[in-house]
């Protein structure tokens, strides 16, 4: 019986040996499949392009020339005024537009900031460089009261003649 026992078990352990070898592989294979299965998925292409964003051509800069402007300026000494031509860039021909259509209002502006200064504020190069940045300044301003601000976004002289 003994002897039995024994041939049952070594009939059967090789068939168990065998299969659980046989699951072992089938579940590599079904474990490898899986897992590139997924890199291949998630991967990207080797072959694909990047995706590129269009370049935005830069718009040209949109300049309003304005009317010259002769102010007096503010003096206890003598009598001194300012000759300047102007040059405003905006943003866009409707911005241009907007400025257009109040340049009464743009006038006025300019014509009361301009006239508050004095000679010797302008003369240097820092005075005219904050004279710019204060019209920019004001022009950026609504013009009404349900009007977005306006998109000056540089302010040029073309001429600039104290006297």
């Amino acid at each position: 019986m003994a002897q039995q026992a024994e041939d049952a078990v070594s009939a059967t352990a090789p068939t168990s040996r065998k299969k659980l070898l046989m699951a072992l592989i089938a579940l590599l294979v079904v474990g490898g499949a899986g897992g590139g299965a997924w890199y291949y998925l998630q991967a990207k292409p080797a072959h694909a392009k990047p995706v590129e964003k269009p370049v935005e051509v830069p718009k040209p800069p949109v300049f309003v020339t304005l009317e010259t402007f002769t102010v007096n300026l503010q003096s206890d000494v003598t009598d001194e005024y300012l000759q300047v031509d102007i040059t405003l860039q905006v943003q866009d021909e409707l911005a241009m537009a907007a400025l257009k259509e109040n340049m009464p209002q743009v006038r006025n502006r300019l014509l009361m900031l301009l006239t508050s200064k004095q000679a010797s504020a302008l003369a240097t190069v820092e005075g005219k460089q904050q004279l710019a940045g204060e019209i920019r300044q004001q022009l950026n301003l609504p013009f009404n009261s349900s009007d977005k601000t306006e998109e000056v976004s540089a302010v040029f002289f073309t001429s600039f003649v104290i006297q």
